[in-house]
């Protein structure tokens, strides 16, 4: 295992992350606490450091998990926690982005976790509802309070990252060093807007479903009985033929679908800084991504899973990287630039 940079911070963090969504059987999904046990011990025997994990997930079992497992050694993992979702249905102050909730969720994760302090804290879905000002406010209090490290922010518009990561530079405030969002060969949406954002601002991406809700890995091209997120039907052809390319791909370097899925994501660093995570359901599915560090995609190769599903980045950017626009901005001088921002 490697290690990066998370972001415009000098906090050192796995290249790997662990998702821990998956720690706890609250939601009639997941793993047992012994088993999530044994990724963790997997995950951290491999060199990892940095575990994702939320306020709501499986109900708050997941933190408690996460906080038994880090007891005799807290100081050595990056721990990222989230908050947003609500953890009270019926009352509308136990979600959303709004300092209440911000505080009482912090609160929440601190005992679960057993810890006084959070690596990286995530403001989890933006709410349409709270003024940024009072959140990038809020969670400067935290952090000056010495609860919390480093922000980051989750499932976002990338304006919204960018207003908040300005008002924080202009007001001497602590700025989103990391953005997490839904990222895989199966769905480049976030290519278009979100990733050159996080450039832009120097943020460390964090890709989730990266198999794709496992259609990646093929699962659902034939029905074995293995239980699935998804029904095989709603996945569609486009789904089951990009699964073949990349089974083909795995077959041809003798590795797994779920490796050449990760590796896919995990190489698209000049797209950003990109730390995909990991959510598996037991060592054995752990272990084998965790392989996945053990080699590469050749260029080739990462070539014809592109054009498996290609992506375009739409307007403005195709509109303005076009040869007649940048003949109208730029005359017949772009060829002769030697650096150009873009």
């Amino acid at each position: 295992m490697r290690y990066k940079l998370l972001g415009k911070s000098g906090l050192r963090v796995s290249e790997l992350c662990l998702g821990t969504m998956t720690f706890g059987e609250d939601w009639g999904w997941g793993a047992s606490n012994e088993e999530s046990r044994k990724m963790w011990d997997a995950f951290a025997e491999a060199g990892g450091n940095f575990v994702d994990t939320s306020v709501n997930y499986t109900n708050g079992t997941s933190e408690s998990f996460v906080g038994e497992f880090l007891a005799s050694d807290r100081d050595h993992f990056v721990v990222a926690t989230k908050y947003s979702l609500s953890t009270r249905r019926d009352d509308p102050n136990f979600g959303g982005n709004h300092r209440k909730n911000l505080v009482l969720s912090l609160e929440k994760s601190l005992k679960r976790l057993g810890t006084d302090y959070i690596d990286l804290y995530w403001l989890h879905m933006w709410d349409f509802t709270t003024p940024i000002e009072e959140i990038m406010r809020a969670l400067e209090d935290m952090v000056r309070a010495g609860k919390v490290l480093h922000l980051g922010i989750s499932d976002s518009p990338s304006w919204v990252a960018a207003q908040a990561n300005t008002i924080a530079t202009l007001r001497g405030w602590s700025p989103f060093v990391a953005l997490q969002v839904p990222y895989s060969l199966a769905s480049r949406d976030v290519e278009r807007d979100l990733l050159p954002m996080a450039r832009a601002f120097e943020m460390a991406v964090t890709p989730w479903a990266i198999m794709g809700g496992g259609v990646l890995t093929g699962k659902y091209n034939t029905d074995n009985g293995e239980p699935t997120r998804y029904d095989r039907e709603g996945v569609g052809p486009k789904g089951r033929t990009l699964a073949e390319e990349v089974m083909q791909v795995a077959g041809e370097v003798g590795r797994t679908p779920a490796q050449v899925a990760i590796n896919w994501v995990r190489q698209q660093q000049e797209r950003g800084l990109i730390i995909p995570i990991l959510g598996a359901r037991t060592e054995a599915q752990l272990r084998d991504n965790l392989a996945s560090v053990e080699w590469e995609l050749t260029p080739e190769q990462l070539q014809r899973l592109d054009a498996a599903n290609p992506s375009t980045p739409g307007f403005p950017i195709s509109f303005l990287t076009s040869d007649d626009v940048r003949d109208l901005v730029f005359g017949d001088t772009f060829a002769l630039l030697d650096t150009l921002r873009h």
